[in-house]
């Protein structure tokens, strides 16, 4: 008990619980949508791809996520303009754009003078190293995330089940295909010091599937996958500490035994519709 008690005196354990928070708002929200339209290999293949970004930016001297979120939206943009179907049978050119972006951020980072631990730490991620600029960066994406979803949420709801049908109703299908692919991009920038871009769509992924065997409303998917993640980010958290395992990866067993469990209970079918 006093190892726990201890816990909170420490700054870095208090600023590592206040990433998961709101890393657990993106992982709700666009989790959902990520699990949805079955965009994880995409999204996988975008946050590798991000990691040349981070590599190319610090060889020039610039702040690594800016170079990660250009790559990342530049990714999620282009492959938006591919058809969604046919974008999603492209297993080749995902696992193309994946190895290339690895590729060129570990040239870059051979080319750049001395070392670089905290770029190459962002394939693992390490929460309890989360930083002020980390934690902006996760509010700015949560903002964004929750303003687009009030503005656009039927729209990109639509555009989640049925495409076609979105479409007869008039509702520009590309624009918020790449609309959606560009929040998947930033979710996966903001996530990267908190699990790596090994472990990111673990963590995009695992609570939605939790959750949707527990509710039936997209609504209601959505606050469940939030407050699993957040479960699990902060669980993972204080395991982390009392095993002295590493954080990112004891988050994502420990969802992995949430999913498990969770496959117990029967499927439910998710409404179309975000309230309800």
């Amino acid at each position: 008990m006093d190892s726990i008690a201890g816990m909170w005196e420490l700054g870095f354990f208090r600023d590592a619980l206040l990433a998961g928070a709101l890393a657990s708002v993106l992982c709700g929200v666009v989790g959902t949508f990520v699990v949805l339209k079955r965009l994880v290999s995409i999204s996988g293949g975008v946050a590798h791809a991000a990691f040349g970004g981070l590599g190319a930016a610090y060889w020039a001297g610039w702040e690594p996520r800016l170079g990660a979120v250009a790559v990342a939206v530049a990714s999620a943009v282009g492959l938006g303009f591919l058809d969604g179907d046919r974008a999603r049978r492209q297993d080749a050119a995902i696992g193309v754009l994946w190895a290339v972006g690895m590729a060129i951020g570990l040239v870059f980072l051979h080319l750049t003078p001395g070392y670089a631990p905290n770029l190459l730490g962002f394939l693992f991620g390490n929460i309890l190293l989360v930083s002020a600029a980390d934690l902006w960066l996760a509010g700015i994406a949560d903002l964004a995330v929750i303003l687009l979803l009030a503005l656009f949420g039927r729209e990109l709801v639509a555009v989640a089940f049925d495409e076609e049908c979105a479409r007869l109703q008039g509702v520009p299908v590309r624009l918020f295909s790449i609309l959606l692919l560009a929040l998947v991009a930033l979710s996966v920038v903001a996530l990267l010091q908190l699990v790596g871009i090994v472990l990111v769509i673990a963590l995009l992924t695992i609570p939605p599937l939790v959750a949707q065997r527990l509710v039936r409303s997209l609504r209601a998917t959505v606050l469940v996958s939030i407050a699993i993640c957040l479960a699990l980010t902060s669980g993972g958290l204080v395991l982390s500490y009392l095993l002295d395992w590493p954080s990112g990866p004891t988050m994502v067993l420990l969802g992995a035994l949430a999913l498990g469990a969770a496959q117990l209970r029967r499927p439910r079918a998710v409404r179309t519709a975000l309230a309800g």
